[in-house]
């Protein structure tokens, strides 16, 4: 989730961003030098900055990306310093070169030495001039270039050469190519392919908001005088108050829009393929063509051109006609046979040049609307054809065969990775090979859901087929042959291919040579899961048995093993906390695994060693397990764990172990550092510090009781915390300190929860210790010393070290449960309490460590990570706004949505419950929706092809209409003939002939969501229908139509639905447009371009705008060299990027990245998603900034009514959209509408923040500003008075900020008195009363400019040259500090936030 404090740049104390025009940093001069040493450097931080995110997206994927890196090959961290030089030179040297295209003027065109020259041939047939051709070579000096040459190869290529474009022949291949390119061409303007999902075409409507580009429109043209008025009354349902939700404006017409039609009908004749005979007169193929004229025309493609031939609907006749008009291209032949077409094509094109490229780039991966208007459908011959031939992702190169997946995505993976040039390419491909397969599996899951593929053991029955469709192999996600019976039947076999993928993810981001994972994508479609792997060379023609030679084919009964394997697997040990341990196998032997036993390794034909089967690569999850015999912490019983789950197969997310371990690792750095001291203070026979050596000598005896009244008794945290390390041997102890810690007095049955939830367990984001930063060096003397003494016994091997020492890590490293003894290294046994795996005897010690350490990570994971997420959101650091950002927001900490339940109670039981009313709505809806899939996923699989329409409103019918008796109208048959078609063996797996589906009515669903509530997430929902669900949980019915669409991939018709009618129900089959796949797949990333990101980052938080900006500049070039011109993480990078630019004052450069990132973030995650509503209030800011009024007040409309929509008014961040709102309208003078908004943002903020916070007082201000404006001064003063009294109490009566507030507070009594004074006068002489006349000042833009800075939480401060110097000497103290804290957030102890976000409520 954007997180709040997403892209402030500055997390680091007194470093607002700072205004500094030229003298950025250290007044950088722009030499190559400087730039070069400071790449350097910057990446030395970078690496240590992997947690100190500024943007949210995704940050906990990428974190440990990096992270793994650091761990897996040290190899990169080495190769770093020699590549950052490269990167400098390849961006810098661009040249120009003329191009001569017949029948235009020569032009120029800026090309880089590493362009290839088949992309001069892309940007040819995208120009408008020439985008008609496809089938021509580029001759320099009458040499053809080759298309794959790099431009650097080319001899004689300079600055200025001529490069000239020759019409080539064509083959029948380039024939296709260039009717298929010309129907594109037609199509350009049409959103039917973003409406139906197909060749990763996406909606984006920013520009009907922004009348097509930002640069000049929206300026306030002045007339004479007077500045022309701006329409700003917004709709009626944008309005704060209005309950209307309407679905309409989602998809918002653009009026001077109309469909141009260049032609009627572009098909392929009849009369394909040309015979013989015509074949040797070089016919290629025969087009069929109406013109919008009516003319019928029949058109030859021949090896020198398109002709008009003399063949009709019913006569082959293929000599040419006369006149042929024979053109080497349709475009110029339609030209002359049609004007309709000329003028309208060359309309078109103009229209198509200039929308953003970003509308029109295709994305990676395809991006689904849930809603469509009725589009008409169109004659298309590509697309028809397309629909019945195997065409995969249509490649160019790769003409005609299918591909072979497994080699590509395997051989991408060897290429080599030596340095930044290399590793660019590698990754390029990876990414590139990935998206292709995701689509050509998505494509092929459906294909087979359909019924259009046959299985390759089509004797058994439908559940347990498979199927083989362009090298992707294919299975339904059942419980084929008993083979998961042990571990849950169907349920687990649904939930084994996405841990799988998990699995694959997580070895895929180790990345060791020589160990190899399949392409593997899950596709959810039509109520079925399809797994589709790519597939092992050879696989297939042997047995399993005879095939597998590592790991376990039934589940641990027999064992096999291999060196080569634990070799391979070996590297990944550490980066992924896998121990290797043995097993027995069925003679009892014992055999060595370094990977759970599920996991297969199968040596293919290639020779290569893969790994599949991956499902249980991280530690079960105890919470959901429950095994005979095992105790799980009273704290937990308490809470009801462990819980009975639908299968055996819940782990814990990889994010959760990063948590745990370096939660662990503090602990185990701060008692090496307490005993460490523990020895100094005996030498010196001092005691300074008694509580902390009473507990440091009693490691392991203390028990219970002990340890709970030295933690009361004592009141420094250190004691604290030591008390809760030093028993962390014995099980309970653990559990009774970590809770004595918590809270002494309070000894309750949750995590110390008073308003904000207080020290130890719970401190903050992740569970670091309390002793942060200064803190920690104040409570205990030398503690910094001792942390760095601890350092390097870790970093050593335990030798060469005095005993004394040794013997502390040895007891901090039982403590902790690390693995060694000598240094912190804590890794989990997959195996452990996975039914049929039986460990040797020798080992029994430590499986019992590993059985503890387990119960230690599911405890972790409800006593801290749950407590910390609920806290983030309290100080609004987490911020989720529909189901996915609270999904991912869950995620990200490592809690797994099972947990839902338990994360809601929890929030439930937080006495701070009011401010959390946003969350706690977002919960439900989300726990309500997840219940109604699981649903509906049975429910669709008993459901015929011929009424899915019918049987999907009838659902949504039950689900959201308030019509009682919904009843399903079974389609009337369209065939009217009745004849029963004979029964077939071997159904589609969606046939089911039956209507069970039919009989569903709105109380049984809602009985259903609510027992599904109770047995999968143990949540209690009382309520029987959705009136009273709406009604109890202020929820809103269009949220959930959405959710639900989302997650089942439903598309319906955009229009409005009567939810509330009793008579009649809200959807009709006819408002079902489609169904959609749901898909999940792995997601290859850019690590150098995401190293260099989070550089920049480090810098931007250091103050170091310049070189900040620098480097984000450069991971945007080598981002955009990864994954092509549309990403997420591009999005990310070009809003922090447009921040900078808007901080460092250059507004029209912030106004063109942030259009850019709005752009990306509807066409990437969807024009409803949060963060597109985040990139919208950005860009309004940018435009007002640059004077664009009636632009900026559109966009925050925009916002505003996407986030009504997704989530509804009641919503923290809807205050500081209302403000942005209300400060805007205040600007151009629309008083009463401008308060509406301000009051609005008022009530928020005193609901979320406390009405003692400064938000409000910040609120206050506002509202008492335009009440001034209006000469409503008692009003004024009344809010002014308020926001003194709290800036008083908060911040004490010195403060700036106070003392502003006291200085209008005068100003604002002497405007009311000399009003009063006026009308006294009035009153008393009546018409000749002498006047003075009143200052009505109407607001500066300049003013409103700095209050809306300040609400977003941007503030420039002039600084001196000294106050430089000290911001340096402070940021420098505070990265040595942190050197000593090792991972310490850099975010994390900042005593100057921003000013309105300083955190004291």
């Amino acid at each position: 989730m954007v997180s709040k404090t997403d892209d402030i740049p500055a997390s680091v104390p007194n470093c607002n961003p700072v205004d500094l025009a030229d003298e950025a940093g250290d007044g950088a001069q722009n030499s190559k030098e400087t730039s070069k040493t400071r790449l350097k450097d910057s990446c030395g931080c970078g690496h240590s900055a992997d947690t100190a995110m500024v943007n949210g997206d995704g940050a906990h994927e990428r974190t440990e990306e990096a992270e793994s890196k650091q761990d897996g090959n040290s190899e990169t961290d080495g190769g770093e310093e020699s590549n950052e030089q490269e990167v400098i030179v390849i961006q810098d040297t661009g040249f120009t070169v003329k191009i001569q295209a017949p029948g235009t003027e020569p032009f120029d065109l800026q090309v880089s030495p590493q362009e290839m020259v088949q992309e001069i041939h892309q940007v040819l047939m995208d120009r408008e001039d020439t985008c008609h051709r496809t089938c021509f070579s580029l001759q320099l000096d009458g040499n053809v270039l080759d298309n794959f040459a790099e431009l650097k190869s080319i001899e004689g290529l300079q600055e200025g050469s001529l490069l000239k474009v020759v019409e080539e022949p064509y083959t029948v291949r380039e024939a296709r190519i260039h009717v298929r390119h010309i129907r594109d061409l037609l199509k350009s303007l049409d959103p039917s392919d973003a409406y139906n999902g197909v060749d990763c075409n996406s909606l984006s409507f920013l520009s009907i908001f922004t009348d097509g580009d930002l640069g000049d429109s929206g300026k306030r043209k002045k007339k004479g005088n007077e500045l022309e008025q701006i329409d700003c009354t917004p709709p009626e349902h944008i309005l704060p108050g209005s309950k209307d939700r309407p679905l309409v404006p989602l998809q918002p017409h653009n009026k001077d829009w109309k469909p141009m039609q260049c032609l009627k009908v572009l098909t392929m004749s009849g009369w394909n393929p040309p015979p013989g005979n015509r074949k040797m007169h070089g016919d290629l193929m025969y087009l069929y063509m109406v013109t919008v004229e009516e003319r019928h025309v029949s058109i030859t493609a021949s090896t020198r051109g398109f002709y008009l031939n003399q063949s009709t609907t019913y006569t082959f006749n293929p000599k040419p006609s006369n006149p042929s008009f024979l053109s080497h291209s349709l475009v110029e032949l339609l030209s002359q046979i049609s004007p309709a077409f000329k003028k309208n094509f060359t309309a078109l094109q103009k229209k198509r040049v200039q929308r953003h490229p970003f509308e029109r780039i295709a994305t990676p991966f395809q991006v689904y609307s849930w809603t469509a208007p009725q589009v008409d459908h169109a004659m298309d011959c590509v697309r028809a054809e397309d629909a019945y031939t195997s065409r995969l992702g249509y490649e160019e190169h790769i003409p005609g065969q299918t591909r072979d997946w497994n080699e590509e995505l395997q051989t991408t993976r060897e290429l080599p990775r030596k340095n930044l040039p290399e590793r660019l390419l590698r990754e390029r491909a990876i990414f590139k090979v990935h998206s292709d397969f995701a689509a050509a599996a998505t494509r092929g899951a459906m294909a087979v859901i359909d019924g259009n593929v046959m299985a390759i053991n089509p004797g058994e029955e439908t559940r347990m087929q498979m199927f083989i469709w362009n090298n992707i192999f294919f299975s339904l996600g059942f419980d084929v042959r008993d083979h998961y019976r042990e571990l849950g039947g169907d349920a687990a076999a649904h939930a084994a291919p996405t841990n799988d993928l998990n699995g694959v993810r997580a070895y895929g981001a180790v990345d060791v040579e020589g160990l190899y994972t399949l392409g593997t994508v899950v596709v959810d479609y039509r109520g079925y899961r399809v797994t589709a792997q790519s597939i092992i060379p050879g696989i297939l023609e042997r047995e399993q048995e005879q095939s597998v030679i590592y790991g376990s084919i039934d589940f641990g009964k027999t064992v096999v093993s291999h060196s080569k394997y634990l070799e391979l697997l070996e590297k990944t040990s550490r980066p992924l906390k896998v121990q290797s341990h043995n097993v027995l196998n069925e003679k009892n032997e014992t055999v060595e695994l370094c990977s759970s036993v599920e996991c297969k390794g199968i040596i293919g034909n290639d020779g290569r060693h893969y790994i599949l089967d991956l499902l249980r690569t991280f530690p079960p999850d105890l919470n959901f397990l429950p095994v005979d015999g095992e105790e799980l912490p009273p704290e937990s019983r308490r809470q009801g764990f462990p819980r009975q789950h639908r299968h055996r197969l819940a782990c814990l997310r990889q994010e959760l172990i990063e948590a745990f371990v370096e939660h662990r690792y503090l602990l185990f750095m701060k008692m090496a550092a307490l005993q460490l001291m523990q020895q100094k203070a005996n030498k010196d026979a001092k005691n300074d510090v008694p509580a902390i050596t009473e507990t440091a000598e009693t490691p392991s005896e203390s028990n219970a009781d002990t340890t709970q009244t030295q933690t009361t008794a004592s009141d420094s945290p250190s004691a604290t915390e030591v008390s809760r390390d030093s028993t962390s041997q014995t099980e309970n102890n653990t559990y009774a300190a970590s809770q004595a810690a918590t809270d002494g007095e309070e000894n309750d049955s949750k995590p110390a929860t008073n308003g904000h939830l207080e020290p130890a367990v719970t401190q903050n984001g992740e569970c670091k210790s309390p002793l942060e930063g200064k803190e920690l060096e104040e409570s205990i003397p030398g503690l910094a010393q001792a942390k760095e003494l601890a350092e390097t016994l870790v970093a050593e091997d335990g030798s060469c070290i005095d005993p004394k020492s040794r013997e502390v890590v040895l007891n901090a490293c039982k403590a902790v449960g690390s693995i060694s003894n000598t240094s912190f290294d804590i890794r989990f046994n997959p195996d452990i309490f996975s039914p049929g795996v039986r460990f040797p005897d020798d080992s029994a010690d430590d499986v019992q460590k590993q059985k503890q350490l387990l119960k230690d990570a599911a405890f972790f994971l409800v006593s801290c990570q749950i407590p910390s997420l609920v806290k983030d959101c309290l100080d609004h650091s987490a911020l989720p706004m529909d189901g996915a950002t609270l999904t991912e927001s869950l995620h990200q900490r490592g809690i797994n949505v099972r947990y839902l339940g338990t994360v809601l109670e929890f929030v439930d039981k937080t006495p701070a419950k009011a401010q959390l009313e946003h969350f706690y709505r977002i919960g439900i809806s989300e726990l309500i929706t997840r219940c109604a899939k699981h649903i509906f996923k049975t429910y669709l699989q008993g459901v015929e092809l011929s009424a899915l329409s019918a049987a999907v409103s009838h659902f949504l019918n039950c689900f959201l209409s308030s019509f009682p008796d919904s009843v399903a109208h079974l389609p009337p048959d369209e065939l009217v003939s009745r004849r029963k078609s004979r029964k077939r063996r071997n159904r589609v797996p969606g046939g089911g002939d039956n209507t069970a589906w039919a009989s569903l009515t709105p109380n049984e669903l809602w009985k259903n969501i609510a027992s599904e509530a109770k047995s999968y997430y143990h949540f209690t929902i009382e309520c029987e229908s959705v009136d009273q669900v709406v009604e109890k949980y202020g929820l809103q019915k269009t949220t959930l139509l959405r959710e639900i669409s989302v997650k089942t991939g439903i598309q319906i018709l955009i229009k409005e639905y009567n939810f509330d009618s009793r008579h009649k129900p809200a959807f009709t089959e006819e408002d079902i447009l489609n169904i959609f796949p749901v898909v999940k797949h792995v997601n290859p990333k850019a690590s150098d371009a995401f190293h260099f990101f989070q550089s920049g980052q480090a810098k931007v938080q250091q103050g170091f705008l310049k070189e900040g900006c620098e480097l984000i500049n450069e991971a945007l070039n080598l981002f955009n060299n990864v994954y092509g011109a549309m990403h997420v993480e591009i999005c990310a990078c070009l809003r922090l990027l447009a921040r900078l630019n808007y901080i460092m004052g250059d507004h029209p450069e912030a106004l063109s990245n942030q259009q850019k990132a709005v752009l990306m973030s509807e066409r990437v995650l969807g024009i409803e998603h949060p963060n597109t509503i985040q990139e919208y209030m950005h860009l309004s800011l940018y435009c007002f900034a640059n004077g664009q009024l009636s632009t900026a007040l559109k966009l925050l409309y925009r916002a505003r009514y996407l986030m009504l929509l997704v989530s509804g008014e009641n919503h923290p961040e809807m205050a500081l959209l209302d403000s942005n709102i209300g400060l805007v309208l205040h600007g151009v003078m629309e008083y009463d509408l401008s308060l509406r908004f301000l009051e609005n943002a008022l009530t928020i903020n005193t609901k979320y923040h406390g009405s003692r916070s400064l938000k409000v007082a910040l609120s206050r201000h506002l509202v008492a500003r335009v009440y001034e404006s209006k000469a409503e001064f008692r009003s004024a003063l009344q809010h002014e008075k308020e926001g003194y009294t709290i800036y008083k109490n908060q911040m004490g009566e010195a403060h700036e900020k106070t003392r502003e507030s006291s200085e209008y507070l005068k100003y604002l009594t002497q405007q009311a008195v000399a009003l009063q004074r006026t009308m006294n006068e009035i009153y008393k002489n009546g018409s000749n009363a002498s006047i003075t006349p009143l200052k009505f000042t109407a607001p500066s833009m300049a003013s409103i400019l700095e209050q809306l800075n300040i609400i977003n939480g941007i503030i420039f401060i002039p600084l001196s040259q000294k106050d430089l110097e000290n911001l340096k000497a402070e940021v420098q103290r505070r990265q040595q500090l942190q050197e000593l804290g090792k991972s310490e957030e850099p975010t994390e102890d900042r005593p100057l936030e921003l000013e309105d976000r300083i955190p004291i409520d």
